[in-house]
């Protein structure tokens, strides 16, 4: 949630993501889409380059990655390319969730890796994050 204040400070909607190996943070990332007018901006993109970056190779097995928001299809698509075993969000995305809500990308069976999916994980703090940034 401290990575989605980044994002909220710069005027993006608050999403924060951190992929994580065993106990070793390998890549933070929160949005960046207003700040870099980059329509790719999103946390879980972020955090997955810089996992990447960090193991020296896009596969990152054995990796789970926590959002505070459920992945959009796009983000769920990198999710899936990248081999994450595992995500962990908070709050759902009734709108363009990908993880279990509108789609569910990261447990298609047709694709060639399924991750496991925790949805709701501090979802009330998370609910309200955005709420507060979108002024409900």
């Amino acid at each position: 949630m401290e990575l989605a204040d980044r994002a909220a400070l710069a005027g993006d909607v608050p999403v924060g993501a951190l992929v994580v190996r065993g106990s070793a943070a390998l890549g933070v990332g929160w949005n960046t889409r207003e700040a870099r007018n980059d329509p790719a901006g999103h946390a879980e993109i972020a955090a997955l380059r810089e996992a990447a970056q960090a193991v020296g190779d896009w596969r990152l097995e054995g990796c789970d990655l926590y959002v505070t928001l459920e992945p959009c299809t796009m983000c769920a698509g990198a999710i899936v390319a990248s081999r994450v075993a595992r995500v962990v969000f908070g709050a759902w995305d009734p709108k363009a969730g990908a993880a279990g809500s509108v789609r569910d990308v990261l447990r298609d069976a047709r694709l060639n890796h399924r991750v496991e999916v925790v949805g709701g994980v501090c979802e009330d703090e998370c609910s309200r994050q955005l709420r507060a940034f979108f002024g409900r």
